[in-house]
Order: C-alpha cells, then sequence, then structure tokens
C-alpha cells in the first residue's frame, strides 16, 4: 500500500486549521490539526507524522520556541513549515534560524502551502542535486569533529552528538563533500535547497554562521569554513571517511 503523507497542523487559528485541512486532504493527504504546542507535544508522543506546518504566533510557547524545541529532541529530523501572519524578512531568518525548512506568510493561498509542502517533502526524501553520495552508515570526519550520515548529526572529540537542523546538515553535507572547493551562494542554495526555494542569499550567510557555532569556529579566523571575497565560501580542513561502529 502506497505511503500517505501525513501532516500536522498547529495554529490557533481555527479558521486556517478547518480550510487547510480542508485542501490538504482533497489533494491525498492525511491531515491532524492540534492548537497549540501542548497538543503538538502529546500527538508527537503517540503518532509519527511527515511534516509538520508550525504557526508563529500563537499563545504561549510560540511557533519559534516550539521548532527550536523540535529541533533539539527526538523529533529534529521531522521537517517544519512555518506560517506567520507577518512577511519582514528578520522573521524569516528567525525562523531559519531556528530550524525551519521552509517559511510562508499569511495571508496566503491554499494551493502555495500544498506546493511548499511537496517541495519540502522532495527534499527532505532525496540526497541534494550533484551532491557526491557517501555511503549510509559512514562517519565523515575532520578537524574534531565527524558527521554522522546516519543520524544526520555532530560527534565530537568524546562522541557526544549536536543535534543539527535539516538546513544545517544539508549544507555541511555540501562542504564536506566538497572540501577545499570555493563555491557561491547561488551554488549553495541550489545544492541545499533546490531551486524550488525561494530563499535568498542572506539565508546561506545565516546557515554558514550557524554552523561555525556549531563547530566552535572562530568566525574572524575560521579553521572549517572560510570566506572568499567576492567569491563565496571554501571548506579547508580535510575529510576522510571511518567506518561507523553498530
Amino acid at each position: 500500500m502506497d505511503h500517505i503523507d501525513h501532516i500536522l497542523i498547529v495554529d490557533d487559528d481555527r479558521e486556517i486549521r478547518e480550510l487547510v485541512s480542508s485542501y490538504l486532504k482533497k489533494n491525498g493527504l492525511r491531515v491532524t490539526v492540534v492548537q497549540d504546542g501542548r497538543h503538538m507535544r502529546a500527538f508527537l508522543d503517540t503518532d509519527a507524522v511527515d511534516l509538520i506546518v508550525l504557526d508563529v504566533m500563537m499563545p504561549g510557547d510560540d511557533g519559534l520556541v516550539l521548532c527550536r524545541e523540535l529541533r533539539a529532541g527526538k523529533h529534529k529530523a521531522i521537517p517544519v513549515l512555518m506560517l506567520t501572519a507577518r512577511n519582514d524578512e528578520t522573521d524569516r531568518i528567525v525562523g531559519l534560524e531556528m530550524g525551519a525548512d521552509d517559511y510562508l506568510a499569511k495571508p496566503f493561498a491554499a494551493r502555495e502551502l500544498l506546493a511548499r509542502i511537496k517541495a519540502v517533502l522532495r527534499r527532505t526524501r532525496m540526497l541534494p542535486p550533484n551532491l557526491q553520495i557517501s555511503e549510509v552508515g559512514q562517519l565523515l570526519s575532520f578537524g574534531d569533529w565527524q558527521l554522522d550520515t546516519s543520524g544526520r548529526h555532530l560527534l565530537d572529540r568524546d562522541g557526544t552528538a549536536i543535534a543539527l537542523s535539516g538546513a544545517e546538515y544539508r549544507l555541511l553535507r555540501v562542504f564536506v563533500d566538497h572540501p577545499q572547493r570555493v563555491l557561491n551562494r547561488d551554488q549553495l542554495l541550489n545544492l541545499t535547497q533546490g531551486r524550488e526555494a525561494e530563499l535568498f542569499d542572506r539565508s546561506i550567510d545565516l546557515l554558514v554562521s550557524r554552523l561555525r557555532q556549531r563547530l566552535c569556529d572562530d568566525a574572524r579566523e575560521p579553521a572549517y569554513i572560510k570566506t572568499v571575497r567576492s567569491e563565496g565560501y571554501v571548506f579547508s580542513m580535510p575529510v576522510e571517511i571511518a567506518e561507523l561502529r553498530q
């Protein structure tokens, strides 16, 4: 039996929940709706979903807090599409920083939401185009770090796992699979997000900044991700492939 994608809608606006749920169901998706973070947590404790549509402006824990919580916990691999009533670039950047995979401002057309959901699901289920494939169950070692391609997280020298958002993982994969090669922002956007993503160059700068923080890399004199003026970025650390012990 074919898999039917299960979408969780988290929004305190009942009318939006009903309209979005009805439209997505008509287009072949399975949909569950909840009104706040408490109900979201309770549902995720017992059921699996393929993607979460998360409203930013909600009473109690807002969407940004919930997104950050998701990325730090056991549900970090679930893609998140954020909704907001504000269409400000700063809000979009904050949403990406918290680990959102995409961002859509209200009011929006249900058809666009469906298209973005499908695009995010495609991106999370396939390696970025032109990305050299590393074997499943391998550790990519560089400097003081290893990237677990199975668990999709970083490991420090002591073997402690550092959680990565979906966007952070994809960008780091691009860098470690293309070491010592200068990549411009357009290339990084295409490799990490795909051409259908309506993101902007500054989102790459933000993700690079976040990765440097994860890697404890000095932004002024980085050892891992160096800025090449007027060209882009280069991952300067040699990368080795190690076997993942089961």
